[in-house]
């Protein structure tokens, strides 16, 4: 043998062998999520499957639905129309009370409306914030953000099970409100025919009807703002900070409201599109006042959801 055949011979020996327990990083995480996948693992089930967009969301639906914390504020939540319900039955046997409390007085469907309008200016955007500003922050700072990429699903998958997740929760509690004044309503005062803000009465079916339609649009508005926490939730790793951030925001924009020399900047606030609901205590149904509330949701929607795709995409993902 040659001495520069034994010489290569001696080298590819070095090579090949390697220290125990040590291999070489050829890649970091963020360029082996970016690199394109091999044929024969885009091909498994796991990544085509069509299902596994559902089965993610069913998992994150299960876990938002089962944490204390998300239950307990939906139970607040449901306790607050009794207390109105009971306050309202208290103070209507006395003389000389009219406007709202007459209104809810006289038919019970009324006070499903009173609810959502204490309710959605404040203390349901705060619960609804509190389930979407942690979707991602929370993930990250328990450090389980980066082995939920490394499943098939992929970030933008991810986002969008984290946003419907959202939306989801939003509904449910703009349908708790709803259901815990209608439960109230029922039994502390009378059923029959509703007498509507524009002073045309209208059935009982009817307006349970015109209760479900102000359900849909103060859901929608509540998805609108899950759509903002969630933005908020991709800029850090503190889900608290998220939350804090959506609420003061919140808080911001109705001291604007307040404002009477900041009138022409009030219709792009989110929350003045919120109210909007009492569309539907009017004959015919302001639909025009409902349309361009819808419109500004789906505006608030697509702006920061982009904003959320955006950041999350191309965010390095270290915990």
């Amino acid at each position: 043998m040659s001495t520069a055949d034994a010489t290569a011979g001696a080298t590819a020996g070095t090579r090949a062998r390697r220290t125990p327990g040590l291999v070489p990083v050829k890649e970091t995480l963020r360029s082996a999520e970016r690199r394109p996948r091999h044929p024969a693992e885009r091909g498994t089930p796991a990544a085509r499957s069509p299902w596994s967009f559902w089965r993610l969301l069913r998992s994150e639906l299960g876990l938002t639905f089962r944490r204390p914390r998300n239950l307990l504020m939906l139970a607040a939540l449901g306790v607050v129309p009794v207390v109105i319900g009971v306050a309202l039955r208290v103070v209507a046997g006395e003389d000389g009370m009219g406007g709202i409390i007459e209104d809810v007085a006289g038919n019970s469907l009324m006070l499903t409306f009173v609810s959502f309008s204490f309710l959605v200016l404040l203390l349901m955007p705060v619960v609804v914030s509190v389930v979407a500003g942690d979707s991602i922050a929370g993930e990250a700072g328990a450090g389980t953000l980066r082995y939920l990429l490394a499943a098939p699903a992929g970030r933008t998958r991810l986002l969008a099970v984290k946003y419907l997740n959202a939306v989801v929760f939003a509904y449910a509690v703009t349908a708790v409100v709803a259901l815990s004044a209608l439960a109230t309503g029922l039994a502390l005062f009378p059923a029959g025919d509703v007498t509507l803000l524009s002073g045309t009465t209208i059935s009982m079916g009817e307006g349970l009807l015109r209760i479900v339609i102000a359900v849909g649009y103060v859901g929608a508005g509540m998805a609108a703002l899950a759509a903002v926490a969630l933005a908020l939730s991709t800029f850090t790793e503190v889900s608290i900070g998220a939350i804090a951030a959506t609420i003061v925001l919140i808080i911001v924009c109705q001291v604007l409201r307040a404002i009477p020399e900041l009138g022409e900047i009030t219709p792009y606030l989110l929350p003045t599109r919120f109210t909007n609901f009492d569309a539907v205590l009017r004959d015919p149904v302001d639909t025009a006042a409902l349309g361009e509330g819808l419109l500004a949701f789906g505006a608030y929607i697509v702006l920061f959801g982009s904003i959320a795709w955006a950041r999350f995409s191309g965010k390095d993902i270290t915990s």
